[in-house]
């Protein structure tokens, strides 16, 4: 070998190990960073199991025990609940964000707002907070004002709002028993005085005891304590990006609950007046119901574990939040928008037009010439001004190949229209006819490969919802429907319903999708064919082919 082969041979000894090297060390880093979200994931499912419903329903029926009489604000009641909160703002290790440092924040006659803080772990942004909040009074032994009788009995406002605070005090716990907190600060809130007009957290925001530039989200719970066929109403998913999809993937890892998104925005608990001043707001609510403001609302009708359920996800919806890099903005659209808005945006498209046109039935006894073997199927029925129509197709006929392809299954033939390019050719058996006939069809519009159509939604970004499912193509077989929103294409996020529509036409089949439905997630997987060369198989938004 001479001096310079041998060099160069080392040179590339050298290089192949270099590159080794790096692969391994690559390698090295893929599985630390997988095995520290493993761990993560791990420990938040812990933390969240920790959130039981025996402790919710003592929580629930210690707040509403006789002995609180209503624990109406700055009443003997009131005081002595605030005090009960104390001892686990305490107990849990949370830092007083009251005043001079300390759990209270007094307003008002005799009013009390129960503050508590958990301090994040990211130097860069424990100075932002997430909030997490429930109003802990209630009506006392209600008046004409605030019951719906009858009055000058305790109203002990077990679901309201009992459940909330039980379910604040259960979270507490939660975040307690990690090893480390979220990046984000925790504010725990219990508002005083929601009753009397949302008192507590209209004065907090009036005088902040961390700044209220400073607050990222709020999550407020406000009767959580009767959840009935699995139902949780969720306001203000609209108020900031991506929260519905957030909310969903997090429901289908920890709560398994049919969420309903509610676009109305009304000032009639906490999270209102932060809406108002800008901030993102969420609140759960598992509904009113005929003990609301009356004498029996009491412990012994609560859904203990619904509300584990639906706290669980609350738990989890603050550590997610907390913990993120960034934090999507208040989106200001939501001030504009209406129940009205939300049926046209979810508003189904018309049925698309049929490329063929045409309906059938299974042929009794054979062909008409008396060839039982050659199959088909027999039509029924020509749609005026169809591509069947025009390319002379008549009611009678049977048809015996369509594209190449012998007919004999009707669901086959249905895909195989929709596959079609825009000519093909079909051939017939007519009635007194010795010999089959061939006919070109232009069929309408063109090949849908997939056969939904979809509308984007400003509000959550790279998902899109399904407008429109064409019976039977491969999306309606699949179990898609009209309403579901697609999260995910094959593994691939996208960003708008160009990208989508690039996806089904492009991807390798099967096409395997991550469909949401009130909140809870689905896969299903479409088999579809080939794209064509040089034939346009497309899924446009608004419309499909």
């Amino acid at each position: 070998m001479t001096t310079s082969r041998a060099s160069q041979h080392m040179r590339s000894s050298k290089l192949r190990s270099l590159v080794a090297a790096v692969a391994l060390a690559l390698v090295a880093q893929f599985v630390a960073v997988s095995s520290l979200a493993a761990a993560e994931a791990a420990a938040l499912r812990a933390a969240a199991a920790t959130i039981v419903a025996d402790d919710l329903k003592h929580h629930v029926e210690v707040l509403a025990d006789d002995s609180f009489e209503g624990r109406e604000a700055g009443s003997r009641g009131g005081r002595a609940a605030g005090g009960y909160l104390l001892t686990y703002f305490e107990k849990f290790g949370l830092r007083g964000a009251g005043e001079d440092g300390g759990y209270v924040q007094p307003f008002g006659s005799g009013y009390r707002n129960v503050l508590g803080l958990l301090e994040g772990s990211d130097e860069q942004l424990r100075h932002e907070v997430v909030i997490i909040s429930a109003h802990y009074d209630h009506v006392g032994y209600g008046n004409g004002s605030n019951s719906f009788g009858p009055t000058g009995y305790i109203h002990n406002g077990a679901d309201d709002n009992a459940s909330g605070t039980s379910a604040l005090l259960e979270c507490m716990e939660a975040f307690a028993t990690l090893s480390e907190p979220p990046r984000r600060s925790i504010l725990f809130a219990s508002w005083d005085a929601e009753e009397k007009g949302l008192l507590g957290s209209i004065y907090w925001i009036k005088h902040p005891t961390v700044p209220l530039d400073h607050v990222a989200f709020v999550i407020n719970v406000d009767m959580l304590g009767r959840l009935r066929n699995d139902r949780l109403e969720v306001y203000g998913s609209r108020t900031s990006y991506s929260v519905r999809r957030m909310l969903s993937t997090l429901n289908d890892q920890y709560a398994g609950l049919d969420l309903d998104f509610n676009w109305d925005m009304r000032s009639d608990s906490d999270h209102y007046p932060f809406y108002s001043e800008g901030v993102p707001v969420v609140m759960l609510h598992t509904g009113l119901h005929d003990d609301y403001h009356r004498p029996s609302d009491d412990a012994d009708k609560i859904n203990a574990e619904g509300m584990q359920r639906a706290t669980r996800l609350l738990f989890c919806a603050a550590d997610d939040l907390a913990d993120e890099p960034v934090l999507p903005r208040f989106r200001n659209t939501s001030r504009r928008e209406s129940s009205d808005d939300r049926r046209q945006l979810e508003r189904e498209l018309a049925p698309v037009s049929p490329r063929l046109g045409v309906a059938w039935e299974e042929p009794e006894g054979g062909s008409s010439n008396g060839d039982s073997q050659a199959g088909g199927l027999v039509l029924t029925r020509v749609e005026s001004g169809s591509a069947a129509e025009r390319a002379g197709l008549s009611v009678g006929d049977q048809l015996l190949e369509f594209a190449g392809r012998p007919v004999s299954d009707p669901s086959q033939l249905v895909l195989d229209v929709l596959d079609a390019p825009s000519r093909v050719d079909v051939v017939v058996e007519r009635p007194g006819e010795t010999e089959p006939r061939t006919l070109t069809v232009h069929l309408s519009g063109s090949p849908m490969r997939v056969g939904i159509s979809w509308r984007d939604d400003d509000a959550e970004p790279g998902a899109s919802i399904v407008t429109r499912v064409v019976p039977g193509s491969r999306a309606a077989r699949a179990g898609v429907r009209p309403g579901d929103r697609i999260y995910e294409v094959s593994g691939h996020q996208y960003k708008s319903g160009d990208e989508l529509r690039d996806l089904l036409t492009t991807l390798d089949g099967p096409i395997e999708m991550v469909l949401e439905r009130r909140g809870r997630l689905s896969r299903v997987s479409i088999n579809v064919p080939p794209a064509a060369s040089g034939q346009a198989v497309s899924e446009p938004p608004e419309a499909a082919p």
